[in-house]
Parts: structure tokens; sequence; C-alpha cells
């Protein structure tokens, strides 16, 4: 638990890091009177190989007489969910032997919401909506503008050419059988608002159409694949790849999860990685993007993704992305005495996300709440704690209707029809299962509200009554909300709750060309060698464009599709 008023050992872990930044700073700040030196040049250290980050370490070293099981395949798939399952698929497809290696003990649903552009479902739409209809190269620069540049531009034309054809691929397998339909979402918010940000029509979902709870959107490209010819190996975790003597990545050592034998697979056309990423790498994610760290309440969801993937890939001379990225959304909450942070277990908030009023700790009010999810968080970084609470009233079943979200946080149906992911019916239940677990707290007046939730009671007192005040005005002279946006709270009882970062996933990953192909520093590709989802990297930089609904789930299939015909073809 972590107290607000005392030192958590995170504190002093932050302090410490603020010791090291500023020691950093000094340092520049002396060289700058005297010119630039390049001490490695003065050295003649400059064919040196840099040395790796501390969270990478060397690849382990395994004896062969510890090898007890060899495989040989022509593809070999490493993680078997949103980008390795259309991996298999496409390269059985394409005639080839494929082995899918997954650590878990089945196949795990993949990603629901699907981003794309230009699929049948779309362009079916436009005739009736065609305010969905999407330019693409507005489209690519929104995603390289978020990313502040720091992209492989490339790869976003590729995922914008090709995402709307995965599409229409998927939903023929997973409808060839009358067990899904696919969805397009279509809504794009309120028009003319004046809306600060621009939201994009680009999610697909599977909706499940059958009551048999063994079937998943898993099972269904599972068993797919199975008809085609795949094979999968689970309980199997990845070790290191191989490479020959010209640097081909020729295979991948794995470790069986049950008995720990090791077991050689030899892939002669290609091996895939597509691990997911490192969000449960603590240390990893501290090197890479330490304010994810800070912003983050563990939850009971997620997955178990370590960098195993990066790692292995970089043990061969791939390069990895500058800048540490995440999909963070403000769907975890704590207990009114707890802070944010990568060491606190939380529950699960939904609701979060809706654009009510948010107060940081001290009662004030501190952004314009109707940005996107994770402008959202990054504000709550710059202030107390990087924790800020949620309030909303008892007459929030009509007032989300008034905030007509989009996404995947969407609470009522889209405007084609298309069933949300959560209905708004569902939350009153969520509510009192979190107030009887000490994380919401409900009151029938704000001061008593604030409380319960260790607020200081005049300040969010009197940042409540200037919000309604807003409202009733409809002009946000703080933070220019935007009036449709601007509702006031004045129905009891009122609740609260104190809120951080569901952290989903990390989107940096190794370089990769257009032929998914890692590549080195110098850009040249490692033969052999496939990065796909979470495990590649330059599509995404800092954080994740969340207007642009599905687009990380959209680009990890997009990618493993095209990536499972390469390795077939021998590319």
């Amino acid at each position: 638990m972590n107290n607000v008023a005392g030192i958590s050992r995170r504190n002093l872990f932050k302090a410490a890091g603020v010791t090291a930044i500023a020691a950093a700073a000094a340092g520049t700040l002396t060289g700058c009177g005297k010119g630039y030196v390049n001490d490695a040049e003065d050295k003649n250290l400059t064919t040196q190989a840099p040395v790796g980050p501390s969270w990478l370490g060397s690849a382990p070293e395994i004896a062969e007489s510890d090898i007890t099981e060899t495989i040989d395949t022509e593809v070999v798939v490493v993680g078997c969910r949103t980008g390795g399952l259309p991996a298999v698929i496409s390269a059985a497809e394409n005639g080839a032997k494929v082995l899918g290696i997954e650590q878990m003990s089945a196949i795990a649903t993949p990603r629901e919401d699907l981003g794309a552009i230009n699929s049948r479902y779309q362009l079916a739409a436009f005739e009736e909506f065609p305010q969905f209809e999407i330019d693409k190269m507005e489209a690519m620069e929104d995603i390289v503008r978020y990313a502040n540049g720091f992209v492989n531009y490339d790869l976003i034309k590729l995922w914008a050419d090709e995402s709307g054809a995965m599409i229409d691929w998927i939903a023929d397998i997973v409808e060839r059988n009358g067990e899904f339909k696919m969805w397009f979402e279509g809504s794009i918010g309120t028009e003319n608002t004046g809306a600060r940000d621009k939201a994009w029509a680009t999610g697909h979902s599977p909706e499940k159409l059958t009551d048999d709870e063994a079937v998943t959107f898993g099972t269904c490209l599972r068993d797919y694949a199975i008809e085609l010819g795949a094979e999968f190996r689970y309980d199997t975790m990845l070790v290191k790849c191989e490479q020959n003597s010209d640097g081909r990545v020729t295979g991948v050592i794995c470790q069986d999860g049950n008995d720990l034998h090791y077991i050689r697979v030899n892939a002669s056309k290609g091996v895939i990685l597509a691990t997911g990423g490192y969000v449960s790498n603590t240390e990893m994610v501290e090197a890479r993007q330490a304010w994810n760290n800070r912003l983050k309440i563990n939850v009971p969801v997620g997955g178990s993704c370590t960098g195993d993937g990066i790692k292995a890939a970089m043990w061969c001379g791939a390069s990895i992305d500058p800048l540490g990225c995440a999909v963070t959304f403000n769907r975890a909450c704590c207990k009114p005495d707890e802070v944010a942070g990568s060491d606190l277990k939380g529950k699960w908030f939904w609701f979060g996300e809706q654009p009510f009023l948010k107060v940081n700790l001290n009662g004030k009010r501190f952004c314009n709440e109707s940005g996107p999810y994770d402008y959202m968080l990054h504000s709550a970084y710059m202030q107390p704690y990087h924790t800020y609470v949620d309030i909303w009233d008892s007459d929030y079943v009509e007032q989300v209707k008034q905030l007509n979200e989009v996404g995947c946080c969407r609470l009522y149906p889209f405007d084609n029809g298309a069933p949300s992911n959560m209905p708004v019916s569902l939350m009153g239940k969520k509510f009192e299962e979190l107030e009887e677990a000490g994380y919401i707290q409900k009151a029938d007046t704000m001061e008593e509200l604030a409380e319960k939730l260790n607020l200081p009671v005049e300040a969010t007192v009197e940042t409540w009554n200037r919000y309604n005040m807003f409202a009733e005005q409809g002009k946000d002279e703080d933070y220019n909300k935007e009036p449709y946006r601007l509702i006031s709270l004045t129905h009891p009882p009122y609740y609260g709750v104190r809120t951080g970062s569901w952290f989903l996933a990390t989107i940096d990953g190794i370089s990769i060309n257009t032929d998914m192909h890692a590549v080195d520093e110098a850009g040249k590709q490692i033969e052999g060698l496939f990065m796909v989802g979470n495990d590649s990297g330059g599509f995404f930089s800092v954080s994740y464009p969340n207007l642009m609904t599905g687009l990380a789930a959209g680009r990890t299939m997009t990618f493993g599709r095209r990536a499972g015909m390469l390795a077939a073809q021998g590319k």
C-alpha cells in the first residue's frame, strides 16, 4: 500500500532517478563551456560495439547435450495470438509447413478491435454514412504527427494499403461456419461541435453468435489453421534464435514448460517472432518508458509478455526503436489511501474513459477531460503522485449517451448499429462490486464524497461548483472542454474513485522493413527473421493514437498476414 503522506519505496526510487538526471545534466552543462568532445574518438574506440542495455543481457548458452528434441519445419511462428495466428494461417495458405509455438497452455483470444481502412464493411457504409470515409493520406499524416515523426513512414503506408484486405480475409475465416459476424464500428463522435481532436472510424470487431463457451475468436482462427495443416505446440517458451555462419536465422531454441527440456526447431524458410512486447517486464519498461511505470495500476487482466522476442532479435544483431511506447487506458483504479505505481495492485475500471469531472489529489481540475485517453494520463503524470479522481453522478446513463465516446470505451451501440464492447447496462453492477471492494466511493453530498476519497473538502467542492457553473453557461473558461460534454453534476448520490493507467501493451520494438524482416543499425535485413506485432517497431512512438480505433491490433494482424506469406515464399 502506498501512503501519500509518507515516502514509499517507489518515491525513493523516483528520487534516485531525479538525482541521476541532474548528474547527467550537470555533465552536459560542463561540456558546453569547452565545446563538444567525442571521448571515443580521443581514445580511438570508435570500432568498439556499444554496450547493450542492462535488461538485454547475453544470449544464453545451451549445451548440445541439453537439447533433447529436434523439430524440422519450414516456418516457425513464436507467439500465437493477435499477430501470430494470422502469420500461421497465411504461411499455411501459401503452402508452407508451419509450427506455432505458444507459451500458454491454450490459444488466447486475439485483440478484437481491429483498425483498418477500406474494408468491404466500411465501403458498404459510406453511402449511408459518408462521414466515415477516410482519406488515407490524411490518416497516415495523423499517425506520423502523433509519433512526432519517430516512425517508418513506409510501414504506415503499408498498413493503410493492406489493412482493409486483411479485415475481409479475417472476416471470411471467422464467418465461414456461422459462429461469428464481423462488424464495422461506425462512429466518429458528435460532429460539428468544435472538438479539439478528430476521431476515425477504423474499428472492426467480431461478434460471437454461438452460445458454445468453448468457441472464441482465437479457437476459430486456430481451427482454421489446423484445417490447413498447421501444427501448434503449447507450454513452450522461446529461449533464443539460432543463426548460421552467414548470419541467417535458421530456427529457434525453446524450452518445454512442463519438464523443462530444450527443443531445437529448425525452420528452413523463416522464423516469425510475435511474442507480444514487454509489458510485464518492469525493468525493461523502467528503462524505456519509465513514466508508464509511475502511472500504472496492475489489474487482473493482460498477458505475460516479457520482451523475449525483442531480446532474441537483438542478440541476432537487430536494432530497436529509439523511444518506448505503450497502449495505456485510464481504466484502472485504486483505493482512497493508495496512489498509482508499478508495484500497486488495483481493479479494472472500464468507465474511467468517460469524460466526466476529473480532479487531482488536491481537489483541483487540471485538464480538458475530453482529450484522448493517453492525453488524460500524461496530464495526470504531471499531478501529485501521478493519480487523479473521477467524479460523476447518478444520472450517468443518459449523460454517457450525450458524451458519445467512440472506440472500445463506447457504452452504447455505434451509429451504424454495431454493438459496443460493453453496454452501459453493466455499469451499475460493476460500480456496486467496486464499491463493496473499497474502491468506488458514494455519497449524497460532495463534501462527504471528498472526505471518503481523502481529498481536501473545500478545494474539491469549489472545483465542483466551478465546473457546474461552466456547464450552465456552456463555456469552459479553464480548459476549453466542448460545450456538449460540459454536463452539470447535480444528481446525488455522487460517485468517485482514484484512477490510474491500465497498461495494456508495449508497442515499440525491433526495427523492420516492409518485408517484415528485422534490420540492423545499418538498415540491413537479418535473413530468415521476421518480426510481428508488439515485437516490431517503426509504427508508434511515445504514445498510442487512441482516436484511431484498433490501430495497434489492426497493424499487428495486417503485418502478421504479410509475414506469413513472405516467409512461406522464402523471401
